[in-house]
């Protein structure tokens, strides 16, 4: 950011409408920020306008629609009249609980669409804004960048993919003055998490028997576990703090780690041998690491097409 600046810094949050990105927009704007908070529906940016009691501005913004994202950076723009824009944090994504060979290829590319295509779509959509300010970027990572928990490959491995384009947008911006910083949150408190365990008996019901019969109840125990975790996390406030020195910071780092268990992750992923890693993994979620064939296992048929995991975000 310009150094001496007495001007309102201003910042565009997308995924603003609960969560994370709801607290992130909340604080910054008791801050003194100008926040532009963007959501899918006017009602959810009226609500969000009225708990942050008129302190920011909300702009209907769909990261999987390329003219949403045109007109919000449009409208955002001309709200600025002529003046840059000092940060851009991108939260907005969701979440897929399901087997991976049970995971329909509609549902990840929607995940995809929103998780990191749209991300892509609405960096290039601000970034002349951003440029001209010397902003920063603040992206929205997971300790799931590290380690992907069983039934959680689709969003993990989308965080990952989005983690490898956030370095290499921090590497290409470097000489413009821009910093991109990645955010990875471990087991946090928000309304999400109970989606996962409402949601995975949807998820059993549409799979085929013999896969509901392999998968049913460790995907139960995950998300039982799971949920356990998140309901005993950091409040999303504790994120919000994060993101803000992510924006602030005189010498930002590349990655910032928040909640209670994220470093301890980071640092098995990193130290301990994959093997052992698994065996962790497995354990902490409730699942057996003994290596077998279950019984009756000769094949697991695919989902018909259209029936989709249920998702949260």
């Amino acid at each position: 950011m310009k150094q001496g600046a007495t001007a309102t810094k201003s910042v565009v949050i997308t995924g603003a409408s609960s969560g994370i990105g709801r607290a992130t927009a909340i604080r910054l704007a008791g801050n003194g920020w100008r926040v532009f908070a963007t959501v899918r529906e006017n009602a959810d940016g009226e609500a969000l306008i009225a708990a942050a009691r008129g302190a920011l501005e909300a702009v209907v913004l769909d990261v999987r629609d390329r003219e949403s994202i045109a007109a919000a950076a449009r409208e955002v723009e001309a709200r600025l009249a002529g003046r840059g824009l000092d940060g851009l944090f991108n939260n907005a994504g969701i979440g897929i609980v399901a087997p991976v060979e049970c995971t329909p290829p509609e549902a990840l590319r929607e995940l995809y669409e929103i998780n990191l295509f749209g991300q892509i779509g609405v960096t290039a959509a601000f970034l002349p804004l951003v440029r001209k300010a010397n902003g920063r970027i603040v992206n929205m990572g997971s300790v799931g960048d590290h380690i992907a928990p069983p039934f959680a490959g689709a969003i993990s491995s989308s965080k990952a993919a989005f983690a490898s384009m956030s370095q290499a947008l921090r590497l290409e911006l470097r000489t413009q003055g821009i910093c991109v910083c990645l955010i990875e949150p471990g087991s946090i408190n928000t309304p999400a998490i109970e989606k996962p365990l409402g949601g995975v008996e949807k998820t059993i019901a549409a799979l085929p028997a013999d896969a509901a019969a392999l998968y049913g109840e460790p995907m139960r125990r995950m998300a039982k576990t799971f949920t356990a975790n998140e309901r005993a996390g950091s409040p999303p406030e504790a994120v919000a703090k994060v993101v803000e020195r992510a924006l602030t910071d005189r010498n930002p780092a590349t990655r910032y780690l928040v909640g209670k268990d994220a470093a301890k992750l980071v640092i098995l992923a990193r130290f301990l041998p994959e093997k052992f890693l698994d065996i962790a993994i497995l354990k902490k979620f409730g699942l057996s690491p003994q290596f077998g064939k279950p019984a009756n296992a000769a094949s697991v048929s695919l989902p018909s097409p259209g029936r989709s995991p249920e998702t949260f975000g």
